[in-house]
């Protein structure tokens, strides 16, 4: 947020402080920056003259005040000062150097575990504080935590008001942020301490994964989700996702207390290191240092590179105020002038429209169901898989380049095409795909609009993965790079683990902070995320497989001349099954506990069970025709498994518990099928058409 100069009937001085420019301005008032007779900064908020004579304006203000100055943690912004009776009411609050948590994830990706740690205990200290002074915050949300070199500080006290106390909000008005206020808020109820818990979990959440643990295409739709939906943990750390449940319960009396929740989330030795080490350190260091010039006296001359204090006050973001402008609207923030973070609009992930179940009573037996859109003759034979993000399934398209089609109805959404979609593409955390175009360098794209976001990188051959933070790709000279996707620094490189082969570059998977390649040459290695070192490797798997495929339950499973299953975050031995002496194991797919994978023309479900090192097979499924078969993986979702055949003619479909054969897919042209699914739909694709298709639920 840039500052503005004062303009025609702006005040120049609020008691003690000159106001030197305007930092935003909200429905309730504007909030400048000043500075007082010792050159200290603040943020002073000051109601709108207009509204000064509005009794319910004016005691809401008053009350923010006073809530505000009755807690004295040093986990809260402080009060300077305050004149809340005759002429124009201000508020004066302390100055904070440094970005919302909610810029932060969104410059820098989720946080890792360590680091969420820290930051639930030292909310949740504050949380206990602000509680002990019997007070409930009532709007602790991302953009309501700014993020200091000494760690969170909780702002905005503007709908907080005592435990017992009667709310202000007026009909109409909703009285809490969708997807971080507690049920009981959303439903109008007593709101208590507990209340401030289950947002800590909703803000943990977000901190944690990058996207809100409730969601919806509208506000009623994410409200209802708090009320009565579950949270999406799906994209939280498995040892973080035990701890966050807790908070959000419906029932606020199965919630932890603020002490419960900091004992439990009690963050090992240096997970502060955020706040003093690494990216987003130093973007707390730059606005501390511009902060200092805004605190110095006119006449002092302060040595810097960037621009000119008056320049600085007069165009430049500037430091976060702790008093949102509308009592609720949120922060500023202060980056020393400089252009602003290449991603620093891109919008969170939306949400994924879930296709309805198929019942099968209203489907013929053997029939299948009706497409829910498609075959469209618009990708790429033989081409990359499918790969789904959210509300679009991006397809290597016929003409080249890169096509996002709608998961709804298969429209056109958006196109890339200078994209080589041989090089490989994928999605950063669903909000992002990134791509290479035909020189090499490295792009990526808003992943719902197409929105080109920023290009980086050179001599780029291969995409290979890419997580929440982090795309793994490798260079025309056989280097493994670690690119940050928010930051665009490389993390780290290395020597490829497997060398360029004439069967195709390698393929790989993330997930428990490790890059899991499968190379060409039958190499196998598992590499830490965040140095690049190797943690395991296997050899001589063999070139069969295409890709690994994690599970939920810490185990990654490899196709080849053997299927094989290894502890993902140790590389421990689990189990391995060789192939039939006709064939080699395709790629295998991951569900849950299970995993589903094609042996020429048998189909085996397997579980692993704890330290039983042989795999336990459920099922298998004896598939019609002869031929060499696929290294493309089957599709599970919902009740169904999706399965090739040897000669690829055909799709099984079998009900993955009974495996039942339920019906057969089959789709004009010649080659192989490529499937993939996600949001209750199996994309189906062969010799250049794709489709949708629904599945059984039950």
């Amino acid at each position: 947020m840039t500052t503005q100069p004062l303009a025609a009937g702006d005040p120049l001085r609020l008691g003690p402080y000159r106001l030197l420019g305007v930092l935003g301005e909200g429905g309730m008032g504007k909030v400048y920056v000043g500075r007082d007779g010792a050159g200290a900064p603040a943020a002073v908020k000051v109601l709108r003259p207009e509204l000064a004579h509005d009794q319910l304006l004016a005691q809401r203000f008053v009350r923010e005040a006073d809530m505000a100055r009755a807690v004295t943690s040093k986990g809260v912004a402080r009060i300077l000062g305050a004149q809340t009776e005759g002429g124009r009411p201000w508020i004066a609050a302390e100055y904070l150097a440094g970005p919302t948590l909610d810029e932060a994830v969104r410059t820098y990706g989720p946080m890792d575990v360590p680091t969420v740690r820290a930051l639930a205990a030292q909310l949740a200290r504050t949380l206990h504080d602000i509680h002990a002074a019997g007070l409930v915050h009532r709007d602790l949300k991302p953009a309501n935590i700014v993020l200091t070199s000494t760690g969170p500080r909780i702002i905005d006290f503007g709908i907080a008001r005592p435990e017992h106390g009667l709310t202000l909000t007026t009909t109409g008005q909703v009285p809490v942020t969708p997807g971080y206020g507690a049920p009981e808020q959303v439903l109008g109820q007593r709101v208590g301490p507990a209340s401030d818990v289950f947002s800590l979990g909703a803000v943990l959440a977000y901190a944690a994964s990058g996207r809100r643990a409730f969601d919806g295409a509208h506000v009623a739709a994410v409200q209802y989700e708090v009320v009565h939906g579950t949270p999406d943990l799906s994209a939280v750390p498995p040892d973080l996702q035990e701890l966050i449940g807790p908070c959000l319960a419906k029932d606020p009396a199965y919630r932890p207390a603020p002490p419960q929740v900091t004992e439990a989330f009690a963050p090992p030795k240096g997970a502060d290191r955020a706040w003093r080490k690494g990216p987003l350190a130093e973007d707390i260091k730059r606005r501390e240092a511009a902060t200092k010039r805004l605190a110095a006296p006119e006449d002092t001359a302060v040595p810097s590179s960037g621009p000119s204090r008056r320049r600085f006050l007069t165009g430049a973001a500037v430091g976060v105020a702790v008093l949102g402008a509308g009592g609720g609207a949120g922060a500023w923030w202060l980056n020393r002038g400089e252009p602003k973070s290449p991603t620093a609009d891109v919008p969170p992930a939306v949400a994924t429209p879930e296709a309805a179940f198929v019942s099968a009573i209203d489907v013929p037996p053997g029939k299948g169901p009706k497409a829910l859109w498609g075959p469209l003759d618009v990708a790429a034979a033989e081409g990359e898989l499918p790969l789904p993000v959210r509300d679009v399934v991006i397809v290597q398209a016929k003409t080249g380049g890169l096509l996002a089609l709608s998961v709804t109805n298969g429209k056109e959404r958006w196109r890339a095409r200078d994209i080589d979609a041989d090089a490989g593409f994928a999605s950063v955390a669903d909000r992002l795909v990134v791509g290479v175009d035909k020189n090499g360098v490295l792009n990526a794209f808003v992943a719902s609009t197409g929105a080109p976001v920023w290009q980086t990188q050179s001599g780029v051959d291969d995409v290979l993965a890419a997580d929440d933070t982090h795309v793994y790709l490798v260079t025309k000279d056989n280097e493994l790079r670690a690119v940050d996707a928010w930051t665009l620094a490389t993390t780290w490189a290395r020597p490829m683990t497997s060398p360029r082969s004439q069967n195709g570059p390698a393929k790989a998977a993330v997930g428990r902070k490790r890059l899991v390649i499968h190379g060409r040459d039958g190499h196998c290695a598992a590499l830490y995320t965040e140095t690049g070192e190797t943690d395991w490797e296997i050899k001589g798997q063999g070139t069969d497989g295409q890709a690994p495929a994690l599970g939920d339950n810490n185990i990654a499973y490899f196709g080849g001349g053997k299927l094989t299953a290894r502890r993902l975050d140790r590389g421990d031995f689990l189990w391995e099954e060789n192939a039939h002496r006709t064939g080699a194991w395709g790629t295998p797919a991951a569900n849950g506990d299970l995993v589903f994978a094609i042996n020429s023309y048998h189909a085996y479900r397997y579980t692993t069970m704890r330290d039983v090192r042989f795999p336990v097979s459920d099922w298998y499924e004896v598939l019609d025709g002869v031929g060499p078969g696929t290294v493309n993986p089957p599709a599970v979702e919902g009740a169904t498994v999706w399965l090739h055949s040897p000669d690829n003619s055909y799709v099984q479909v079998v009900h993955k518990a009974t495996h039942d054969h339920l019906f057969f897919i089959k789709m004009k042209r010649q080659g192989t099928y490529q499937l993939a699914s996600a949001g209750n739909r199996v994309f189906v694709a062969r010799g250049g058409r794709i489709g949708a298709m629904p599945v059984f639920g039950v």
